[in-house]
């Protein structure tokens, strides 16, 4: 497989696209929806044969349990990502808006527009949802998306790409090669060469992957590497809110990068044995002595630790944490809003599970992955995170000389 011509393809694509009407989008957007409800059978036996060949590398010690139950495609997640395709139709869309409009001068006119990034190279582990969720959002962002996945959900990926892209190619004036995939170790070597093609690289995965990615590119990497997501139980903490949202936080699903991995107590906190029981009955494995505090855990342990105060709470988050998503429980406001003021994560959370950060819950409609990043997205990456903006501006034969020898002079008057 020549990468580089799929990566000159992808480029030549996101010129096209990037022109492609709302409503064309939206067309689109509807039928691939409507093409994945009709072959979801065909979609649940290519996850299957999946599904078969990770047990072996469980077994094998190859991948680890939680990424086989990532790899699972059932009813639930089936109907997610088929309605969070609608919802993206939905959605304004975030390309061509005036961001501002500033007249310069008279009849020169500034205009601030958001447009599309361009190429897209995502490389993700396991989760096959992600292909319906990442395609989605790169059709109605205007981007084109060469992706990776993982070789243990290879055949799902196929599948569900052929079904979207089967659909695109019945659509009269969807450009080609909007979104493609490749599959093997050298294509990701290759894509992260491809910077005069490619401009910027999304990986969805683990600390590793995302540390070579961004080792071994000049490419812009967004992303995150841990979900090393806490929860802090406040003096005054409602216990029964406390344990319903540290169960939902550890529980609903463990392997998610947004479920909790530490908890911290305060020292006066009455109910802290109550709440230690409780969990312990929702087989929640409590870890007080874990090796490392910065370790995403990605299964029912829970690290937990008293702390003195908030002060120190919110120390050992900023210390320890990943910058992804960290919740306070408390009924003093006061607290939450020091909290969620000094917590230094993508997500700060007042009485809330950290389950909530994910863009199909945010109203996204879904999400590309989720950024620790402090430049351009940030959290859950939605349609605005897969756009940039252009200037433009319109005058009638201006000339900066008028402007350099004071025949004119710039009144820089805002009109949006």
């Amino acid at each position: 497989m020549d990468f580089e011509n799929i990566a000159k393809t992808a480029k030549a694509a996101s010129l096209k696209i990037a022109d492609v009407s709302s409503d064309l989008k939206n067309k689109a957007l509807v039928k691939i929806a409507d093409a994945i409800e009709k072959n979801k059978l065909q979609i649940f036996e290519a996850n299957k044969k999946d599904l078969q060949e990770a047990e072996k590398l469980v077994n094998s010690g190859d991948i680890s349990l939680s990424t086989f139950n990532r790899l699972k495609l059932d009813e639930n997640k089936m109907r997610d990502m088929i309605q969070g395709i609608r919802d993206v139709a939905k959605l304004d869309d975030p390309v061509n808006k005036n961001l501002f409009i500033r007249e310069l001068d008279q009849d020169l006119v500034l205009y601030k527009v958001s447009c599309p990034i361009g190429v897209l190279g995502i490389i993700f582990e396991a989760r096959p949802d992600v292909i319906a969720q990442i395609s989605s959002l790169a059709i109605k962002s205007a981007n084109a998306v060469i992706l990776k996945g993982g070789k243990e959900s290879i055949n799902t990926n196929k599948t569900i790409l052929t079904v979207i892209n089967q659909t695109l190619d019945e659509i009269e004036g969807f450009p080609k090669n909007v979104l493609q995939q490749v599959f093997t170790r050298e294509d990701v070597s290759e894509m992260l060469k491809c910077d005069n093609y490619i401009n910027l690289i999304i990986p969805r995965g683990g600390n590793k992957l995302v540390k070579y990615i961004k080792e071994n590119t000049k490419i812009p990497v967004l992303g995150h590497a841990d979900g090393i997501c806490h929860i802090f139980v406040d003096e005054t903490a409602d216990i029964e809110m406390a344990i319903k949202i540290i169960v939902d936080a550890k529980t609903q699903y463990p392997s998610a990068c947004n479920s909790v991995e530490t908890l911290l107590i305060h020292e006066n906190f009455p109910d802290k044995n109550k709440l230690l029981a409780a969990l312990q009955l929702e087989e929640i494995k409590l870890e007080s002595n874990p090796e490392s505090w910065a370790f995403e855990h990605g299964d029912t342990t829970l690290a937990f630790k008293t702390v003195k105060n908030i002060n120190d709470a919110i120390e050992h988050i900023n210390t320890y944490g990943s910058g992804h998503t960290d919740s306070i429980i408390t009924t003093n406001k006061d607290n939450a809003e020091k909290f969620m003021n000094q917590v230094d994560s993508a997500g700060v959370y007042y009485n809330a599970s950290t389950r909530f950060a994910d863009g199909f819950r945010y109203g996204f409609g879904a999400e590309v992955g989720i950024s620790t990043n402090k430049t351009h997205a940030r959290g859950p990456v939605g349609l605005d995170g897969l756009t940039i903006y252009k200037y433009k501006l319109i005058g009638k034969g201006h000339v900066v000389k008028d402007y350099v020898d004071g025949t004119k002079k710039f009144h820089h008057k805002n009109l949006s």
